[in-house]
C-alpha cells in the first residue's frame, strides 16, 4: 500500500441529492433530551425511511429499522437522563435507528462500516441553498455528510463493480448521538448486533481529516438543597445562588487545564427567576471531556478534591456574615455531587493496516497528533478486535457552527467528502481483492 490514488477534482452533488438534503434539513429530529418534556416527537423514523429511499437507488436495503429494547438501558454507565426517560410512552418508539446493507451478507473482513447521525441538538434555522451553502440545523452536524456518503457510495460503485457484490457496505443512521445519550440507545445496540466492519467511519466535521481518536465525557451536577426564604428573612434560608456562585468560580479556576489533559466545560447554573425570594435549592453542571481511562479518574478526583477546597473556602469566607450566615454553616450538609453520566469507553485507534490505507492509498490525511479530538458516537468501537475507526467528515464544528445559530457547509465541502468515501471504498475494495 504504497501508491496513492490519483486525486481528480470531486463531482458536484447531483440534483437528487441537493433535493434530499434541504428535504431533511426541513424535518425537526431533535430527541426529547433535546427539545425537554411537552415538546412535538421528531420525526426521525420519516427521514429515516426517507433516507432509506434515497439509498435504495444505490442498491441499499434496509436490514433493521428500530430501537432498542428498554431492558439494554438497564446498565450503570447509561446517562441518567436517558434511564429517567427510557420508559416514557413513546421515548424509544420515536427514536429509532437504521440499518442500511448493499450486498449480500459478508464477513466484517470485507465490510466498510458508515455511522451517522440524524437526529440534531434542538433549535430550528431557516433552512435554505444559496447555490454555494446549505444553512439549517444538520447540515454540517450530520444530515450534509448523510447525504455526501451516499453520493460517494454511488461513485465508488462506478469505479468497482465489487463493491456491492464482493464488498459490503453497511450504513448506520442512528438516533440518540445528541442530547448527551452518549449513543447508548442508538449506536452502542448496532455495535453490539454486530452491524460493523473491517473499518469502520463515523462521519462528523473533521475537516476531511481521519481522526482516529474519540473522547468521552462524564457530566457532573453539583447540588444544592437547602431551606428557601423570604427576602425580608432572607438570612432564615440557604442562599444556593451566592454557595453555587462561589463554587463555580472555584471549580473554574481549580480545574482550568489545557483540553489535551482532560476538557473542562463549566455549564448550567440554576436556582430560580424571582426577584423577591431566597433559592436554597440549585445546581451547577460540568461537563468533563477525557482521551483515556486515567485522565477521566483523574478529573473525577481533581473534581472532588476541588469542591471539597470550595466548601472549606465559602465557609471560611462567609461565617461571619449577616446574610449568609446559616449557608456557611451548613454548607457541606446540603451541598452533594452527583454524576449524571460517567464511566463510559474513549477511542483510541492504532490500527496500522487502516491507517495506512486511509493515509497512503486513499490519499485522506490524518488527523494532527497534537490537536486534541472531541467526544462521538465512536466511542463504541472501543475495544472491536479486528476493527479500524476512524472519525471523518466534512467542515469543522467550529467554523460551521455546529450546535450553533446559522449552521452551514458548503456544497464543495460535501462533494470533497463525498469523493473521499469513494476513494476509501475503492482502497478497501482493492486491498481485500488484491489489487496492487
Amino acid at each position: 500500500m504504497t501508491a496513492p490514488m490519483p486525486v481528480v477534482p470531486p463531482p458536484p452533488l447531483a440534483p437528487e441529492d441537493r433535493d434530499l438534503l434541504l428535504w431533511l434539513l426541513r424535518l425537526p429530529t431533535a430527541g426529547p433530551l433535546e427539545t425537554g418534556a411537552g415538546a412535538p416527537a421528531p420525526r426521525l423514523r420519516e427521514a429515516q425511511a426517507g433516507y432509506a429511499r434515497a439509498a435504495a437507488a444505490i442498491g441499499f436495503r434496509a436490514v433493521r429499522h428500530a430501537p432498542p429494547e428498554a431492558a439494554e438501558l438497564d446498565r450503570p454507565d447509561v446517562p441518567a437522563p436517558v434511564r429517567a426517560a427510557r420508559d416514557l410512552p413513546g421515548f424509544l418508539a420515536d427514536q429509532p435507528s437504521l440499518v442500511l446493507r448493499l450486498g449480500p451478507e459478508l464477513p466484517a473482513a470485507r465490510t466498510v462500516m458508515f455511522n451517522v447521525h440524524l437526529d440534531t441538538v434542538a433549535g430550528r434555522q431557516p433552512v435554505r441553498f444559496d447555490g454555494d451553502h446549505f444553512y439549517g440545523r444538520g447540515a454540517v452536524d450530520a444530515k450534509g455528510p448523510a447525504v455526501a456518503l451516499l453520493a460517494g457510495v454511488r461513485a465508488a460503485r462506478a469505479l468497482r463493480p465489487a463493491i456491492g457484490r464482493d464488498i459490503g457496505v453497511l450504513i448506520q443512521a442512528v438516533a440518540g448521538e445528541e442530547g448527551g445519550a452518549m449513543g447508548v440507545f442508538g449506536t452502542r445496540p448496532l455495535v453490539e448486533r454486530g452491524y460493523i466492519g473491517r473499518l469502520n467511519v463515523f462521519c462528523e466535521p473533521t475537516r476531511l481529516r481521519f481522526l482516529p481518536r474519540s473522547t468521552a465525557a462524564m457530566t457532573a451536577r453539583v447540588v444544592v438543597d437547602g431551606a428557601d426564604a423570604v427576602d425580608d428573612h432572607a438570612a432564615t434560608g440557604h442562599n444556593a445562588g451566592v454557595l453555587l456562585g462561589f463554587l463555580t468560580q472555584h471549580l473554574a479556576r481549580a480545574l482550568d487545564r489545557p483540553a489535551t489533559e482532560g476538557g473542562v466545560c463549566v455549564a448550567g447554573l440554576h436556582t430560580g427567576t424571582r426577584h423577591n425570594k431566597v433559592y436554597g435549592r440549585g445546581s451547577l453542571l460540568l461537563n468533563l471531556a477525557y482521551a483515556s481511562a486515567d485522565v477521566g479518574r483523574r478529573l473525577e478526583r481533581d473534581l472532588r478534591a476541588a469542591l471539597d477546597d470550595g466548601l472549606d473556602a465559602f465557609c471560611e469566607a462567609f461565617a461571619d456574615t449577616a446574610l449568609f450566615a446559616r449557608t456557611a454553616a451548613d454548607a457541606r450538609a446540603i451541598t452533594r455531587l452527583e454524576w449524571l453520566k460517567r464511566g463510559l469507553p474513549v477511542l483510541d485507534d492504532h490500527d496500522v493496516w487502516g491507517h495506512r490505507l486511509l493515509r497512503d492509498v486513499a490519499g485522506i490525511e490524518p488527523w494532527p497528533c497534537h490537536e486534541p479530538g472531541f467526544t462521538c458516537d465512536a466511542i463504541w468501537m472501543s475495544g472491536i478486535a479486528d476493527a479500524c475507526t476512524v472519525v471523518l467528515g466534512p467542515g469543522d464544528l467550529a467554523a460551521n457552527n455546529a450546535h450553533a445559530a446559522g449552521e452551514f457547509v458548503g456544497v464543495g465541502e460535501l462533494a470533497e467528502f463525498a469523493d473521499a468515501v469513494a476513494r476509501l471504498l475503492a482502497a478497501f475494495a482493492d486491498d481485500r481483492s488484491g489489487r496492487p
